[in-house]
């Protein structure tokens, strides 16, 4: 399970990688609260992003090997 969860969150986190690039480059001392939320809405809007442009709908979590969940709709 371990194996699974590290590679969703390298899968993840290279997809965020020039976004956190901008985090460290805006706040070399730290970051404070209202910045970070503002960089976390633009990790979320970049999942919905990322989704929209999948070739095949869950195509990320088939190659994960995860289950594609049931569609709301």
């Amino acid at each position: 399970m371990a194996d699974r969860r590290d590679n969703l969150a390298m899968t993840i986190d290279l997809r965020l990688a020039d976004l956190w690039a901008e985090v460290f480059e805006a706040c070399p001392d730290g970051i404070d609260a209202e910045l970070l939320g503002w960089f976390l809405r633009a990790a979320y809007g970049q999942g919905y992003t990322d989704a929209l442009r999948e070739s095949t709908r869950g195509q990320l979590c088939l190659d994960l090997g995860y289950t594609v969940p049931e569609s709301a709709a």
